[in-house]
């Protein structure tokens, strides 16, 4: 088990800020399962507009968070570093379940493991929790893709 700071997510993932959401990778098994930080902040750029008055963390970027921490994952299992060669791709979202919001000052904590893997296509599900509670749930599919 390995922890990694943000270089080394920097490192593993092609994402750059805005879109870079993870902070931290508490551990990753490779091949097996991987649990990650993402500490939400007021001052995130979308806050601006979902919604001013009552900061709420998108969902959708709940499950890019799931999918990012997969890419981890899928990185330490392969040995693979993000280069302009090299992309994962979202393929698919299934069984996508919201079940509280998340607000500013939520510490995530992320976890997902690789439920199967055929060639390139990753199927890998994942949740999202704060504290005890469950705050999102959804399996990612995705593919690794290699640019010529």
């Amino acid at each position: 088990m390995t922890a990694i700071d943000i270089q080394g997510i920097r490192r593993l993932l092609p994402h750059r800020y805005p879109f870079l959401l993870l902070d931290h990778v508490e551990h990753v098994e490779a091949g097996e399962n991987v649990t990650a930080i993402k500490n939400i902040t007021a001052n995130e750029p979308f806050f601006q507009g979902h919604f001013p008055d009552y900061p709420v963390f998108p969902g959708v970027l709940l499950v890019e968070c799931i999918a990012q921490a997969a890419a981890i994952l899928a990185s330490e299992t392969i040995g693979v570093e993000a280069s302009q060669d090299t992309l994962y791709l979202l393929a698919g979202i299934n069984r996508a379940r919201f079940k509280r919001f998340a607000v500013p000052g939520d510490q995530l904590r992320i976890t997902a493991r690789i439920d199967r893997r055929s060639g390139k296509l990753w199927r890998c599900p994942g949740s999202i929790r704060v504290g005890e509670s469950l705050i999102c749930e959804a399996e990612v599919l995705f593919t690794h893709k290699v640019l010529e």
